[in-house]
């Protein structure tokens, strides 16, 4: 479903990734875990078409995305939800879950049944259901990221890119999104997961890549990682 190949990318003159290549399947759930400064989501950025590729191919569902523009990756059927959560704070939070369905709404995406999956995102979400009148902005930090990963599942997308979903979040929370992330899963919804926590990544995962320096210095099933020697000193720390 998605592809990454030989992808060099990176800020001005400053090479952050080198040669990483990755694939996501339909239907998995793929996670890339490594240290602070690594790349995670330099990556992220370059396959949603944030930031410029220097090489490399990504493809999406077979068709080319390498250099396209973001609002036509999202065309594509591309979602990101972004480090940080970046929601519309002074838009309710109904109109930032409507806004994640724009381009099905203007045609450029099948539009299906919009009404339906917003009732779906609420029903997944219950605490934004609580809240649909409320303004983003005045939301907590958990609600923000429920609604970022709304927002983008609003688009009824091919891919899902998940950005550090329990960045800053309480534990609790923490647990929260990640019972969201393997409901997703199970519903085959196809996810790429950047994440901070990566025991917990690696455990909802189906396959993993360990990024280092701007490289791929591992990878495979999530189960085999978690328990590879290397993988579990750096990251997993001697409680996993």
């Amino acid at each position: 479903m998605l592809k990454v190949e030989n992808l060099v990318a990176g800020y001005g003159k400053v090479q952050v990734l080198h040669d990483v290549s990755l694939h996501v399947p339909q239907g998995t759930l793929v996670t890339l875990i490594g240290s602070n400064g690594a790349g995670k989501t330099t990556t992220l950025r370059a396959v949603s078409g944030m930031i410029a590729t220097q090489s490399g191919r990504i493809t999406l569902n077979g068709a080319e995305i390498t250099g396209l523009a973001p609002h036509a990756i999202t065309r594509g059927g591309l979602a990101h939800s972004p480090e940080g959560r970046r929601v519309f704070p002074t838009l309710p939070v109904a109109d930032n879950l409507l806004l994640g369905a724009f381009t099905r709404v203007t045609g450029s995406r099948p539009k299906g049944d919009v009404a339906r999956d917003l009732e779906r995102m609420y029903a997944l979400f219950p605490r934004l259901a609580e809240r649909r009148a409320q303004l983003a902005g005045t939301l907590s930090g958990g609600e923000q990221q429920m609604l970022a990963m709304a927002r983008a599942l609003m688009l009824n997308p091919l891919v899902l890119l998940l950005d550090e979903p329990s960045m800053g979040l309480a534990p609790r929370l923490v647990e929260e999104v990640f019972a969201i992330i393997a409901r997703l899963k199970s519903e085959r919804v196809t996810m790429l997961l950047v994440e901070q926590f990566a025991a917990a990544a690696l455990d909802v995962a189906d396959f993993g890549y360990v990024l280092e320096n701007g490289r791929v210095s591992a990878s495979g099933p999530a189960a085999r990682l978690k328990d590879d020697p290397a993988v579990r000193a750096a990251y997993l720390g001697a409680a996993h």
